[in-house]
């Protein structure tokens, strides 16, 4: 998939389609979280990916400045 490239015209409502082979490529479906970053003078699209900052848990997320974290963390972190 490397080196594949296409044009997308943005929407009224400031979207752009990601063509279908690529969101297939990379596994990206409906609904999933995708992160939107700006790096010099271009736009960088990166998966979510999921999972407690401290203890890469996929249960009970929460999300919190950004970043997610479980609730059992997030107990801890209350209790200290």
């Amino acid at each position: 998939m490397k080196g594949t490239r296409c044009i997308r015209k943005v929407d009224n409502l400031g979207r752009i389609v990601i063509p279908r082979d690529i969101r297939k490529a990379l596994d990206i479906k409906e609904w999933d979280d995708l992160q939107i970053s700006l790096e010099k003078n271009s736009i960088v699209i990166n998966r979510c990916s999921n999972h407690c900052t401290f203890c890469n848990s996929k249960e009970d997320l929460s999300l919190f400045r950004e970043k997610y974290v479980c609730r059992k963390c997030l107990s801890q972190l209350k209790n200290s």
